[in-house]
């Protein structure tokens, strides 16, 4: 699933394609800018923040969010696509190449000016060139909320999902519903340096292991033991409220 680390390595593969290049096609599915046009412009950047896609074009970006099935693509001329047409939402061509965003849930065109009205909120970006470590774990002790929601809340530190904060509270032994306000700054520490090491890897691991199956300490294996002590994983859920719930996964022996 799109994670900090995907986005990370998608906008560094369209930067690649599309940086410095004149744009010869561009055209947005979504009601709101269905008549938008930036075909003649460059495209200056693609940059990552946190979950966050922004695609600078002279003075405006377009901003796009992957959420669960969200995916951009680059196709040279004439290659087939690999996706449904009707699942493109966003289709920015270069002479070169065409990058499609298939199943993209939110899509927007702004000024670059504006981007804080999209992006100001996050917290730092674990994957950033401007990653605050302390004031992420600042953020975090500030939060009475279970543990597990204050890591998936964006304004909090940006970057993680569901997945990391599981695999996370697991290696750091806590429990998904402690208060995050009774956790210390290492939960913040470990959440970088296992975002880092899988950020330029093609198969995501939290063990060191990139074995199919063999990848995660807990999530996704609910009913199964502990590859440290044996005990069976427990599965629940958990969210700030009913309709941000997620699936949570944890050892009760390893996290207390």
């Amino acid at each position: 699933m799109p994670e900090g680390d995907t986005v990370f390595r998608t906008a560094r593969t369209l930067h690649a394609a599309l940086a410095g290049q004149t744009v010869t096609r561009f055209d947005l599915r979504v009601p709101r800018h269905a008549t938008a046009d930036l075909t003649g412009d460059t495209v200056r950047e693609v940059v990552p923040r946190g979950k966050h896609l922004l695609m600078r074009f002279g003075e405006y970006t377009l901003h796009s969010h992957l959420k669960m099935e969200g995916r951009w693509l680059v196709y040279r001329p004439g290659e087939p696509w690999r996706a449904p047409a009707h699942q493109a939402r966003a289709i920015v061509g270069i002479e070169r190449a065409q990058a499609v965003g298939f199943e993209i849930a939110q899509v927007d065109l702004v000024p670059t000016a504006q981007e804080d009205l999209l992006v100001g909120h996050l917290g730092p970006d674990l994957l950033g060139p401007d990653w605050d470590a302390p004031k992420a774990a600042a953020h975090l002790a500030s939060d009475p909320r279970p543990v597990h929601v204050a890591l998936l809340d964006q304004r909090n530190l940006a970057g993680l999902g569901n997945e990391y904060a599981n695999e996370v509270l697991f290696v750091r032994g806590v429990l998904p519903t402690r208060p995050a306000n009774e956790t210390d700054a290492g939960l913040v520490d470990t959440a970088a340096r296992m975002i880092r090491s899988n950020r330029d890897r093609p198969i995501r691991t939290f063990t060191g292991d990139a074995r199919r199956g063999r990848e995660h300490w807990v999530y996704g294996r609910a009913g199964r033991p502990c590859r440290r002590c044996g005990t069976l994983i427990r599965r629940g859920e958990l969210g700030a409220n009913e309709t941000s719930e997620r699936i949570v996964f944890w050892c009760p022996r390893c996290q207390r």
